[in-house]
Formats: structure tokens, C-alpha cells, sequence
């Protein structure tokens, strides 16, 4: 999947463990489109890897959320987004300005994801990728849960930065 037409003012998950090619994937939007825990993570401690700072990146993602989805600017969440109590926080963020909602599975073999993660600048622990890998949902779940659109991207997206 190199690209992906996305419905005007649309909310859009990619989900996939660290290293599976998401940020990379995001790119062929504007950065203006893009909201990312590990940004906002880096903006308030200088570092993307400080978890300690996730809260406060969660408030500036829900608010940045909300300021695009009641504009109705297209928007992509360039998150893990594995946890469906996650997932379920962005399907009541687009419900709440009635958008339209959209995933992308980034459904990539975990011998792929761990060589993708060991060549990137920030290298999260194994432990960490293949706990996430092992968390990933279906594409039966994900609609299930209320993403009226899923686009699968099971061909390995060289993320490596």
C-alpha cells in the first residue's frame, strides 16, 4: 500500500507496533494532518522514548483532535493505536463532530517489524514491539468496534529513519 485516498475530514488510525512502517506510511500527507504521541512526547521532555511525559501528549493530541474535527480537517493519528480503549478514544472524537472514520492495520510479520524497529534512530525494546505486535487487532474487531472503513497494510513499509 503506497497510498491511500481518504474521505474529506476524516479520521484516520494507523495501527501497528513500533517499527511496522506507520510514520513512514503518514508522510504522504501534510505534516499539518499528522497528530503523534511520540511528538508531542518529545515537545514537552526532548525526547520521544520519555513515557513519562505521555499524559500531557495525550492532552495535546485530544485537544488537537478535537480543534481539527470540528473544523472538518482531514486528520491521521500516527500512533500505535493497538489497545481498543485507545482506538475507542478516536471513534468518539470523529463521532463526536459526526466524520468519517478510517484504519489502516499495518498487519506486517513481527521478523519484519523487530528488523524495521533495530534500524530506526529511536529503537524501542523487543519486549515492547512484540507485546504491541501480539496486542494487534483483526479487521473483523476493528470493525466490530465501529471503523466503517479498514484498508489493510500487510506489505512491509521500510520505516527505518
Amino acid at each position: 500500500m503506497n497510498s491511500l485516498s481518504l474521505p474529506a475530514g476524516a479520521l484516520c488510525a494507523l495501527i501497528g507496533p513500533p517499527g511496522a512502517g506507520k510514520s513512514t506510511f503518514a508522510t504522504q500527507w501534510p505534516a499539518t494532518w499528522r497528530v503523534s504521541l511520540d511528538a508531542y512526547r518529545k515537545l514537552a521532555s526532548d525526547t520521544e522514548a520519555d513515557q513519562s511525559a505521555t499524559p500531557i501528549a495525550i492532552q495535546i493530541q485530544d485537544l488537537l483532535l478535537d480543534a481539527r474535527m470540528a473544523r472538518g480537517r482531514t486528520t491521521i493519528s500516527d500512533s500505535t493505536n493497538v489497545r481498543a480503549t485507545d482506538r475507542a478514544k478516536l471513534l468518539a472524537h470523529a463521532a463526536r463532530w459526526e466524520r468519517p472514520v478510517v484504519a489502516v492495520l499495518f498487519d506486517v510479520p513481527i521478523e519484519t517489524v523487530e528488523a524495521q524497529n533495530s534500524a530506526r534512530d529511536r529503537v524501542v525494546p523487543v519486549h515492547v514491539v512484540r507485546d504491541f505486535h501480539r496486542q494487534m487487532p483483526t479487521v473483523d474487531q476493528l470493525h466490530t468496534e465501529g471503523w466503517t472503513t479498514v484498508h489493510l497494510a500487510s506489505t512491509p513499509i521500510n520505516s527505518a529513519r
